[in-house]
C-alpha cells in the first residue's frame, strides 16, 4: 500500500505543477455572475479537520458531505460526514466513523441514502457502513464488508490489471432494487452489493479500465440512468488510451459481458473527469478535477456547455469532485476536494445555478 501512495503521491505533485498549463485547454465556457445560470456561490465551508470532502448528498433538510477523500492519513483524526441546513447552509452535525484503525490509511468517499433515509459511506477499511438517524444523532451499522484485494489475473477471482495494487472504493450508486454498485478506482472493478449487504460480488472488470499515467484512477463516479436500464461510470484515466478519460455505459443487468462496454463521452486525462449526475432533462453533468470545470453532456454524449468560476467567486472551483442536484434551487452542489492545491481555504461546497432541478436517485427500501 505504501509504495503505491507513494507512486500516486509522485505523480499528484507532478500535476500540481502543470495544472496552470492544463487550464488552457478549455472548451466553451459560460460565464456568468453569482445568481445567473452558471454563476458559482458558496454554500458552505467545510472544516479543516477533516478536509478533502468528496461524497456530496442532497436528502430532506440537509446536505451530507464525506471526506477525507485522500492518502496520508495515516496517524490522523477519524473520517467524518458533516451535515448541513439545506437551506442555510449552516453546519449542524458532524458524523464521525468509529472503528477505523487510525494508525494506518483511512478515508471516506463516497455517500448514498436508502427510502428510510439511512445513510451509506464508502470507508476504505471498513467497506460500506450505515447511519440511523436515532435521536439527535446517528448510529453506525455494518452493511457491505470490504472489497477484496485481488492478486493480479490469471486465477479467480483476480484483477484484469498490470500491476498489483490495493482496492480503493471510490463511488456508490442504487439501483431501483436495492443493488448498490460501488467503483473500485486501482483493480480496473466495478462491485455490486445485494439488497441488505454483505460480502460484494464482481458485477463488471475490463483492462480497459486500468488507470495509468500520473494519476492511475480508473473507475470513478458512478450513476444509474434515470430510466433505470444502464449504468453510466468514469474512467478517469487510462492505460490503453494515456490521452484519454472516458464515460461508459453498460446495461443494468446481472452478468454485463466485455461487448456491452459502450463508449458514452471521451475527455482529455488532462481535464480528469471525476463525479456524474443526472439533469432532469437527461443531461448527464461531469465534474472536470484538473480544468476545474463542470462539463454538461447531451443524452448522444456530446458535450453542450461547460461552467467555470469567474473573477471575484468567493471560492473557485479547486478540483471539483462530487455532484449533487439540489432539487428546490434548481442547482448543482459541488464539494471542491482540492487535492492537489492542499488549500484548506478552498474546503467548500459550492453552489452552480443551472436551472436544472436534477434528476432523483433511487432511494430504495432495503433491510
Amino acid at each position: 500500500m505504501k509504495g503505491m501512495q507513494d507512486v500516486i503521491g509522485g505523480r499528484l505533485r507532478m500535476v500540481a505543477v502543470t495544472v496552470m498549463v492544463v487550464m488552457l485547454a478549455v472548451a466553451a465556457v459560460v460565464p456568468a455572475f453569482a445568481g445567473q445560470i452558471g454563476g458559482i456561490d458558496l454554500f458552505a465551508g467545510v472544516p479543516v479537520d477533516p478536509g478533502f470532502p468528496e461524497g456530496v448528498l442532497v436528502h430532506g433538510n440537509s446536505v451530507f458531505v464525506s471526506g477525507p477523500a485522500r492518502f496520508g492519513t495515516a496517524g490522523t483524526g477519524p473520517s467524518a460526514i458533516q451535515v448541513y441546513n439545506r437551506k442555510s447552509g449552516a453546519l449542524t452535525q458532524t458524523i464521525y466513523v468509529s472503528g477505523e484503525s487510525l494508525a494506518a490509511e483511512h478515508a471516506l468517499s463516497n455517500i448514498a441514502v436508502d427510502g428510510a433515509g439511512r445513510i451509506y459511506a464508502l470507508s476504505t477499511q471498513l467497506g460500506l457502513i450505515r447511519f440511523v438517524k436515532q435521536g439527535q444523532g446517528y448510529v453506525q451499522q455494518s452493511y457491505g464488508d470490504p472489497v477484496p484485494d485481488l492478486p493480479v489475473c490469471p486465477g479467480t477471482p483476480c484483477a484484469p490489471t498490470t500491476y498489483d495494487a490495493p482496492p480503493i472504493v471510490n463511488d456508490v450508486a442504487f439501483d431501483s432494487d436495492g443493488y448498490a454498485y460501488v467503483t473500485d478506482s486501482l483493480q480496473a472493478t466495478i462491485w455490486r452489493y445485494a439488497p441488505g449487504g454483505g460480502a460484494p460480488q464482481i458485477w463488471f472488470q475490463s483492462p480497459l479500465l486500468e488507470g495509468g499515467g500520473f494519476i492511475p484512477f480508473g473507475p470513478n463516479g458512478l450513476r444509474v440512468s434515470r430510466d433505470g436500464a444502464s449504468i453510466y461510470f468514469v474512467s478517469s484515466t487510462s492505460l490503453t488510451n494515456p490521452a484519454a478519460g472516458t464515460i461508459y455505459r453498460l446495461p443494468r443487468v446481472d452478468q454485463p459481458a466485455q461487448a456491452d462496454l459502450d463508449v458514452f463521452h471521451v475527455y482529455t486525462t488532462s481535464e480528469l473527469p471525476d463525479q456524474l449526475a443526472f439533469g432532469a432533462r437527461g443531461d448527464l453533468y461531469v465534474s472536470l478535477a484538473l480544468t476545474n470545470q463542470i462539463s454538461v453532456l447531451a443524452a448522444d454524449g456530446t458535450e453542450t456547455m461547460r461552467f467555470s468560476s469567474q473573477p471575484g467567486d468567493t471560492i473557485p472551483l479547486d478540483n471539483p469532485a462530487g455532484i449533487a442536484f439540489d432539487a428546490r434551487s434548481k442547482s448543482l452542489l459541488i464539494s471542491n476536494h482540492a487535492l492537489l492545491s492542499g488549500n484548506t481555504a478552498d474546503f467548500a461546497v459550492l453552489q452552480l445555478a443551472t436551472g436544472d432541478p436534477g434528476a432523483p436517485l433511487f432511494e430504495p427500501a432495503l433491510p
